[in-house]
């Protein structure tokens, strides 16, 4: 078989579906040709290949490439003052009723160009990817206008052709109310659904919309609306709901077949079966839960039973999770929130995939998916979700580089 690079004498951790558990491998072998795995599976199975490059893994281990399904990278300054507050007991609440919070980060963010959006965003990018992530979500909601999430966007699209990285962008126009619109959400909802969706959606700066449903953020029929306009328009939808408080976003994600619905800590049982009957994700965010001090777990055992796919993510942001790395995320999920090894390396591949809509493409290691791997100087895969501050990665490939 013609290949372009070969990796052999690995352990594969595939996270294909299969009785297998994580879909492991001894002994394995990944082929990459033009940027898509050629082949994969055990070395006895392997055919004869010729192959530019071949390398030998030494007994390491091969996952997926990592995949963080939810950050807020692209955004102007910080909020370590907030920080401050919160350690002397101001609640999220209390700070964003004061002027904190999304807005002002929306107040630095607009005041940037969007080159020195890119350029304050880089670093926070290298770090997931020295994580082995190969690929990333970015979401726009700082700019809180048509020009500043435009602007926003394109930032994030940059990234991608500044780094080997897939980057996917979601519009979050719909995250918090701008100071011109106060008083009056309706009318900057009808700002989001009238001209802004059509605006990104024209210009295909957008892959997805989601929504801020809380009671500091938009009502759920607010929401919703912003939801019939994104299926106008073609685009798929997502949800950060339930964080604070039940308005039964989850389910409303679920009727318009989300590709996920996020946060879920005060999500119900009303809730979960909608995600399952829609084949919603649920994408857990730990950093956001640690950050905050929340104390209410997402109901992970009822996700469990129901099966509802979970994901994990970062949820890199300025304000409530400034976390860059996935492997600390995987750790924060399973002593936090009780998941297992197997559901933490499969939140950050193959759901973190398909809560994006690239399961086809990435998440696994399957033939014909991209070539994106992640080699690990470990001797067993729970070492991913064990450790804290330590960053086993040997090489990280993406596309077949």
């Amino acid at each position: 078989m013609r290949c372009d690079r070969v990796w052999r004498n690995a352990r594969l951790a595939t996270l294909a579906p299969g009785p297998s558990g994580p879909g492991e491998v001894e002994g394995g072998v990944v082929a990459a040709r033009e940027g898509r795995i050629a082949w994969i599976g055990a070395e006895a199975d392997a055919p004869a290949f010729v192959a530019d490059e071949t390398f030998d893994c030494e007994g390491r281990w091969i996952t997926p490439g990592l995949i963080d399904p939810h950050t807020h990278l692209v955004h102007g300054g910080d909020r370590a003052r907030e920080f401050e507050l919160r350690l002397a007991g101001a609640s999220y609440e209390e700070i964003a009723g004061a002027g904190g919070g999304i807005v002002s980060t929306m107040t630095a963010t607009r005041a940037a160009t969007e080159d020195e959006l890119v350029v304050q965003a880089l670093p926070r990018l290298d770090a997931l990817i020295a994580e082995g992530v190969t690929t990333v979500e970015v979401k726009s909601g700082y700019g809180l206008s048509l020009e500043h999430e435009r602007k926003c966007l394109r930032a994030a699209r940059r990234l991608g052709e500044l780094r080997p990285v897939a980057i996917t962008t979601t519009f979050l126009g719909a995250h918090a109310l701008p100071p011109e619109f106060k008083g009056d959400p309706d009318g900057y909802i009808d700002l989001v659904c009238r001209e802004m969706i059509p605006a990104v959606a024209a210009e295909g700066l957008a892959d997805a919309v989601d929504a801020f449903c809380e009671g500091i953020g938009f009502t759920s029929e607010q929401t919703r609306r912003v939801f019939e306009a994104a299926k106008i328009h073609g685009l798929p939808v997502k949800l950060h709901a339930e964080q604070l408080s039940n308005l039964h976003g989850a389910s409303l994600a679920a009727a318009f077949g989300a590709l996920s619905a996020d946060h879920l800590e005060h999500l119900d049982v009303g809730g979960i079966d909608a995600m399952a009957r829609a084949g919603t994700v649920a994408t857990l965010l730990p950093g956001a839960y640690y950050f905050v001090r929340e104390t209410k777990r997402p109901p992970v055992e009822g996700l469990r039973a129901a099966g509802v796919p979970v994901a994990l993510a970062t949820d890199c942001n300025p304000g409530t999770s400034p976390l860059t790395s996935l492997l600390l995320a995987m750790n924060m999920a399973a002593t936090l929130f009780r998941l297992t090894v197997e559901e933490c390396l499969a939140g950050v591949t193959r759901e973190a995939a398909r809560a994006l809509g690239r399961l086809g493409d990435v998440g696994t290691l399957e033939a014909g998916k991209a070539c994106d791997l992640a080699i690990w100087d470990i001797e067993r895969p729970a070492e991913l979700v064990y450790r804290m501050g330590f960053n086993p990665l040997h090489a990280r490939v993406w596309r077949g580089l």
